[in-house]
């Protein structure tokens, strides 16, 4: 009975944590490869690649466990939330608590093992930039309660899983063009994704009184959605021309599998027009977002063959 207990409570940790739906995970860590294999000395090294996938995993827990504790007398409410750990009280208030320190933990423990590697400007800059991220990413689940377009609030602590590993790799954010276009980039592939989260939402988060960009942009969304997938497909290509990758040796192949990965895209977001949508086909969405997002990946990695 000990062993039944131990496991259901770990298995309620990790959906607070959202382990058990590795799409959102990879999600976040996709835009950090993005910037890793956009800097100028890349690729690089494994260690590096993964200190910042422990980190990125640990920050993401924190979002994770900040998002239900903000939400937790919200979810109940909602369709999609209502069984989540904290909404359904197989978690209590303290032990989430304690969780989101333990994650805040780990990634502080991660950023000072980066830091270690870097000369004093760069560990001033990486903490600077951890810090400067702490506070979106902990109030972004309260901003549904006061902006017509929280997405953007999330695409802005997206943004950060740019800056960082950029930082962390060169010792500064003098990347010029190259780093300004994947930031953007992944701003508007975030804030794309998110809306169509969101859209599954629509009628309890109307009901409820919560705001999120799929209720602001109306019928609107499906069109603002496109835009943002096109602008950042188009944004990542630039940033890789102008960083010389895929330009030498057999690394031509990231462009066929870039206008694969920017079709596919487009082509998701057209899927949204269709009347009566079920629930489900925006989940459907997000895990094929994963999926092309890490084809963009996958063609920058390739990019950089001799």
């Amino acid at each position: 009975m000990a062993n039944s207990a131990s496991g259901t409570r770990l298995g309620a940790w990790l959906e607070l944590v959202r382990w058990h739906k590795p799409s959102g995970r990879l999600i976040l860590l996709i835009p950090a490869g993005w910037s890793l294999w956009l800097t100028p000395n890349a690729p690089p090294a494994p260690l590096l690649v993964g200190l910042i996938v422990l980190g990125g995993l640990a920050v993401s827990a924190a979002g994770c466990i900040a998002n239900d504790l903000w939400d937790r007398r919200i979810d109940p409410l909602v369709e999609r939330t209502r069984n989540r750990p904290l909404a359904d009280g197989r978690v209590g208030v303290r032990e989430a608590l304690a969780l989101l320190l333990l994650a805040l933990v780990v990634a502080l423990t991660v950023l000072l093992v980066l830091m270690l590697g870097l000369p004093a400007s760069g560990r001033s800059l990486c903490l600077l930039l951890a810090l400067a991220a702490l506070p979106p990413v902990l109030l972004y689940p309260s901003a549904k309660r006061w902006f017509g377009y929280p997405q953007l609030v999330l695409a802005l602590c997206w943004g950060f899983a740019v800056l960082i590993p950029w930082a962390a790799r060169t010792g500064s954010l003098a990347g010029g063009w190259p780093l300004a276009l994947v930031w953007l980039a992944t701003l508007l592939w975030t804030f794309g994704f998110d809306t169509v989260y969101a859209m599954a939402d629509r009628d309890d988060d109307r009901a409820i009184g919560v705001r999120s960009s799929a209720l602001s942009l109306g019928p609107q969304a499906p069109l603002a959605v496109a835009v943002s997938y096109g602008l950042a497909a188009a944004a990542l290509a630039l940033a890789a021309g102008l960083q010389g990758v895929g330009l030498q040796g057999s690394g031509w192949i990231v462009w066929p599998l870039w206008l694969l990965a920017a079709f596919g895209m487009q082509r998701e977001a057209a899927l949204l027009r269709r009347p009566a949508l079920p629930r489900s086909a925006y989940g459907r969405h997000f895990s094929r977002q994963v999926q092309l997002g890490g084809l963009l990946l996958l063609a920058l990695v390739l990019g950089q063959l001799p």
